[in-house]
């Protein structure tokens, strides 16, 4: 009987599919809604891989996965490391990679070390950084080395010893000027898309309008062209701080404080593991009788 032959799969197991690419992702500007959510290992990467456009490996993972107080504290290494995961577990959908703080702010040159370093490691499709008209000439120069890059403005975490804290952006007039003005700088620059966090909707608005990239929204604006949420914002398994522009999909913290506790009581009451979950004992071999003579 003739089977169907499978398609190739990489290492890891993930099937060998066309990904989507940045010029994919710019393409979207003024059409479909850009969707993209945050990754940071292989099987969290596949669960979500399917539904979305953009898997984004962010310095979020220093708060969400390492229990740091911010981002400031993650490493590059780390980055690749979680960059590789999340490589391995999905297939189709685009992956950028954050570069973490101090890697990339001192020069063009190192912006590009860094970069280059994390997508011949990784095999991403580009990377991302923080920060608007000062980050320009750095962003023109990776794009013009072969390096797309995700911009970011807005509430920019990697500054928030700067910034006085997670504050939203762009109450003032002087502030939504210098927005409007990051976001053309950025785009003009060659960013493929950018981020806009934490910016009041009417600013992050007339943002879209500025760019010619597409704008990602978080706590921005529905009418940014895509969105982007840390995951475990929305699936309930980050319970230190909740932010007011998350909407939570699901409760799995819960689930898992659930799960244990269930554990916990079986193994203390013997009734774990049971039967079912223990090998038996091999069969003995019989002797062989020997042959009177």
């Amino acid at each position: 009987m003739s089977t169907m032959p499978q398609p190739p799969k990489r290492e890891g197991g993930t099937p060998i599919t066309k990904r989507l690419t940045p010029r994919d992702i710019q393409a979207r500007k003024g059409a479909a809604p850009i969707v993209c959510i945050t990754a940071h290992s292989a099987p969290m990467a596949g669960f979500m891989d399917p539904h979305v456009d953009l898997l984004l490996v962010g310095d979020s993972l220093g708060m969400m996965v390492y229990g740091m107080d911010t981002t400031v504290g993650v490493s590059l290494d780390i980055m690749i490391a979680h960059g590789k995961a999340v490589m391995r577990g999905s297939s189709k959908a685009c992956v950028i990679v954050d570069l973490p703080f101090g890697s990339y702010q001192a020069s063009p040159v190192d912006a590009f070390k860094a970069a280059a370093r994390v997508m011949s490691e990784v095999g991403c499709a580009g990377v991302k950084l923080e920060g608007g008209t000062v980050m320009a000439p750095t962003v023109e120069y990776l794009v013009s080395r072969g390096v797309p890059v995700m911009g970011h403005i807005g509430l920019t975490p990697q500054s928030v010893n700067v910034l006085g804290g997670f504050r939203v952006q762009g109450k003032s007039s002087a502030e939504a000027r210098a927005l409007v003005a990051d976001v053309k700088a950025l785009s003009d620059a060659g960013a493929f898309s950018i981020v806009v966090e934490g910016t009041v909707e009417p600013v992050a608005r007339e943002i879209t309008k500025a760019s010619t990239a597409p704008t990602i929204g978080i706590g921005a604006s529905a009418g940014c062209d895509g969105q982007v949420i840390v995951a475990e914002d929305i699936l309930g398994l980050y319970s230190a701080f909740m932010p007011k522009f998350a909407k939570r999909y699901a409760h799995l913290g819960d689930d898992v404080s659930k799960a244990v506790a269930s554990y916990a009581a079986d193994v203390r009451a013997r009734r774990f593991p049971g039967p079912e979950n223990t090998y038996g004992a091999a069969p003995a071999t019989p002797r062989k009788k020997s042959k009177k003579r």
